[in-house]
Formats: C-alpha cells, sequence, structure tokens
C-alpha cells in the first residue's frame, strides 16, 4: 500500500495536500466524525451563535479553558514530518490543511496554507486587534477561578465536552475598543476568505494531482478542492480512515492509517 502511494505521488509531482483532522489524532487531538462521516458529537459552535449571543460567547470560551491547551500543546506526529520532508524535496507543491491547531508549521512546513484559520490567534471583530489566544485565557482563567477547577474531556479545535453553568462567567472584551474577541478561525456557518481560497485554487492548477490525508471532505470548504482536480482531468488519491464525500472521485483509495503509511512511504 506505501508503494502504491509511492509510486502516485512519484507520478504525479509535484502534489497539493488537503489535510484533515484525521492527520492530527495521532497527536492527541481529538477529530469530529467517525469512519461513515457522521458526527461523533453535538456540532461545535456556529458563526452567527457567537456573534449573536453572549451566552454561546461564555459558554465557548469556558469550555476553551480545558479543550484549548490541549491543542496548545500537541506536537507534530510523523505524518507531519513525513509531509514536512516531501514538501522539501519538491514532491509536494503546497500542504492545504482544513486544520487550525499549526502542526503542520511546527513540523517545519514553510509554505502550509490554513484555509480554516489558525487557532493560536484571537482578532477583535470590530478593530482587527490581533493577539495570542494564550493571553485571552490567562485573563479568562484570571477573571473566573470558579471554572478553572472544574474537569473536562477534550474536543476538537481547543473545545471540551464540558457541561455547566456557564452565565457567570466573565469573557474578556477587546482592550481597544470593547468588541468581540474570536479566534482566528473560521466557525461553521462563516466562509473562508476568498484570496485564501483562491491561493489554494492556485496551488491545485499549479499541481499535477490532490492527495487528500484524513478528511471525510463532508464539509464544502475542502471537497470543493477534490470536485476541482476531478473537472481538470487531474488524479485525486485519499488516504482516510472510512469513506468520504469524494470517494467516486479518486483514482485511489486508501482505507489506512495514516502514520503507518506514510511512515513506510517516507522510508
Amino acid at each position: 500500500m506505501p508503494e502504491t502511494l509511492a509510486r502516485f505521488i512519484a507520478e504525479h509531482a509535484p502534489v497539493a495536500v488537503l489535510t484533515g483532522a484525521g492527520i492530527s489524532t495521532a497527536s492527541g487531538i481529538p477529530d469530529y466524525r467517525d469512519h461513515n462521516g457522521n458526527w461523533k458529537r453535538k456540532q461545535p459552535v456556529q458563526h452567527q451563535d457567537f456573534m449573536g449571543s453572549a451566552t454561546a460567547r461564555q459558554r465557548y470560551w469556558a469550555r476553551s479553558l480545558y479543550g484549548f491547551p490541549i491543542m496548545m500543546k500537541a506536537a507534530p506526529n510523523p505524518s507531519h514530518h513525513v509531509l514536512s520532508q516531501l514538501e522539501q524535496v519538491g514532491l509536494v507543491s503546497r500542504i492545504i490543511t482544513q486544520n487550525v491547531d499549526r502542526l503542520h508549521q511546527k513540523a517545519g512546513s514553510r509554505t502550509a496554507i490554513d484555509l480554516h484559520g489558525r487557532a493560536d490567534e484571537v482578532i477583535c471583530m470590530s478593530c482587527g486587534l490581533r493577539r495570542e489566544r494564550r493571553l485571552m485565557h490567562e485573563l479568562c482563567a484570571l477573571l473566573n477561578p470558579a471554572y478553572t477547577s472544574l474537569s473536562a474531556e477534550a474536543a476538537p479545535d481547543g473545545d471540551a465536552d464540558l457541561e455547566a453553568d456557564f452565565s457567570h462567567f466573565q469573557v474578556p472584551a477587546c482592550p481597544d475598543c470593547g468588541g468581540i474577541m474570536k479566534p482566528d478561525v473560521v466557525f461553521f456557518g462563516d466562509n473562508v476568505p476568498r484570496p485564501r481560497v483562491d491561493e489554494c485554487f492556485d496551488t491545485i492548477n499549479q499541481s499535477g494531482a490532490l492527495l487528500v490525508i484524513g478528511s471525510s471532505l463532508m464539509v464544502y470548504s475542502g471537497f470543493r478542492f477534490a470536485r476541482h482536480i476531478h473537472q481538470q482531468n487531474k488524479p485525486l488519491a485519499i488516504l482516510t480512515r472510512g469513506k468520504t464525500r469524494a470517494d467516486e472521485l479518486a483514482s485511489l483509495k486508501l482505507d489506512a492509517d495514516i502514520v503507518t503509511t506514510l511512515s513506510a512511504l517516507s522510508r
């Protein structure tokens, strides 16, 4: 199986790579969906709810006190390192990731595109002030000491499976203008900025093929790139556990463990 993937990359290099949550589970970051593409838990916060509801923001930031440190402390696994190496030798043109964990960058990737943004920064939705997210959490903990003693299980993208009374949780506002501070990520229900989408299409247009790793492609923001490569009559390969939305478009589908396959590919 690794030999088949090695031939695919060698024959179509440089190959664009699109990664999803499945590549980061080996780093201890939970994913959203099971092998059938179904939700494992309730859907994450919606953009309109976060922006329009103080209650939704209280719930989000309280739960993030437990979930985000898991992501912040996560280290790249062998899969991230293999892709970085392939990028450095020119076999991979560029990595497009649906993840917001920055693990590709930590593994040495210099050109990875964070399709859905980056979770390690927050931005004011009124004045555009940008800050390290770590500072937001330090202030949340300082303002809400009663919430720091609770326990919870980590959920995807810095969330946590925690249910409590969040009505007294104090959410810090923008220190410059008092606006809403939001993680610099594309929440469900929001749109990926058009320049970023165009950058991804340009990458695919200049590549010989697309390799999808660890994504079910159930979300349109990722699926459109699989559809685009197919419309260009260029090959699509998928390496992930379970089914995806683009299985019928793929010329190569590997239902296999990602770390094992990519580690063997590297050797």
